[in-house]
């Protein structure tokens, strides 16, 4: 018998216990474990926008189980050719090559390494709030101090600007910059859209410079901002796209989209992943494309998450002693507070409604697409009696 069996095994605590024993979810709500229901507007950090357990997604993920599991893009299989000419559909046309990882952190780590391998120049420019990731080289890339103590140095210099700020960009992008990386709505430092102004200064920047322009749409992609991609609201075209969270309908996966051209750069073991590009995932990506485009995912986001924003917006009038704006881009929605939002955050589950903090005092929504005005009602009327008290 082994010495080791019945030892007690636990998590590490990187994230703070919600005190929530999640059951079952389905849709926009998930039920604990006295089956209570709750609203679910955390979505697993947004992962979830397609909805819990979405029919596509469970029918693709079942169906691909029934043939095979396992499988490296080494290999040809119907599952990623399927998922390509999906892809096909929702990518910006010259972004025509993908490589698939797990996580979003992985895929901007090869977002990396290909502006280093392609322009062989070695340092990036990001943003004050960025968030892209905690692995060694997205934490290059990462703004918050609190996230990157103790492990520096990192792989790649990497200079912080303001966001949002065109003369930033201009005094300080240079011949020396490899690529800039930017989300066109921060979603951690605060749910921040950017202007349109600045993306355009930015792309412009970038090629009189000879920078490679990445654009981070692991949060605010796939229809979550009222477009497929949310850098089409400032018609700029990025040279690397990167991609995750909801695209598998919250199936682990994620994927970098480049250049022919790029790619061309690129060869034979310079990048490479064990799980990337799995069956499963792959079959979840393409179920998850055909949901976006036939239940017309990013109208009904940008329809949805006007009405929120207008009674939001109505509500933060009425208690601006406890708010101080309101910050909106489709169903990616944050209400900028005057105290730290833990405590409202913590209430709003007790009453039945699952919230995110983002930035420092920054209370986030992110619901999927499939709320009803119903849900968009209650959602208003749990944070009015939240706060009431």
């Amino acid at each position: 018998m082994s010495s080791h069996e019945g030892a007690a095994v636990s998590i590490i605590p990187f994230h703070p216990s919600r005190g929530l024993r999640i059951v079952r979810a389905e849709g926009q709500y998930v039920w604990d474990s006295a089956g209570r229901r709750y609203l679910d507007f955390h979505t697993g950090h947004g992962a979830a926008f397609l909805g819990h357990r979405n029919p596509r997604i469970i029918k693709a993920l079942a169906e691909q189980m029934q043939r095979f599991t396992t499988a490296t893009p080494a290999f040809e299989t119907d599952t990623m050719e399927e998922c390509l000419k999906k892809l096909g559909h929702i990518l910006p046309r010259h972004l025509n090559m993908v490589f698939f990882q797990n996580s979003g952190a992985e895929a901007v780590e090869l977002a990396l390494k290909t502006a280093r391998k392609t322009t062989k120049r070695k340092k990036f420019l990001a943003f004050i709030n960025a968030f892209h990731g905690r692995t060694m080289g997205a934490l290059s890339v990462t703004w918050n101090p609190k996230y990157r103590e103790g492990y520096d140095p990192f792989p790649w210099e990497t200079k912080f600007i303001p966001y949002n700020n065109v003369e930033a960009v201009e005094k300080s992008l240079n011949e020396e910059y490899a690529a800039v990386i930017v989300e066109p709505v921060q979603g951690e430092g605060g749910v921040v859209p950017a202007s349109v102004e600045f993306l355009r200064v930015l792309e412009e920047r970038c090629r009189s410079v000879g920078a490679l322009l990445i654009v981070d749409e692991i949060q605010s992609g796939f229809g979550r901002t009222g477009r497929i991609w949310a850098h089409e609201h400032a018609g700029v075209k990025p040279d690397i796209l990167v991609a995750g969270k909801s695209i598998a309908g919250g199936f682990p996966a994620s994927m970098a989209a480049i250049s022919g051209e790029i790619a061309s750069s690129l060869k034979e073991g310079d990048h490479g992943s064990t799980h990337g590009g799995n069956p499963l995932a792959l079959a979840a990506i393409a179920a998850g494309v055909e949901t976006l485009l036939e239940e017309d995912v990013a109208g009904q986001a940008a329809q949805k998450g006007s009405r929120m924003a207008a009674k939001l917006e109505k509500l933060v009038g009425e208690n601006q002693r406890i708010f101080r704006g309101l910050r909106a881009a489709g169903l990616m929605i944050g209400l900028e507070m005057r105290i730290q939002p833990a405590q409202t955050i913590k209430q709003l589950q007790a009453n039945g409604l699952i919230a995110i903090k983002a930035g420092l005092n920054v209370l986030r929504f992110l619901p999927p697409y499939l709320i009803t005005d119903h849900d968009i009602n209650e959602s208003i009327e749990i944070l009015r009696e939240t706060i009431s008290k």
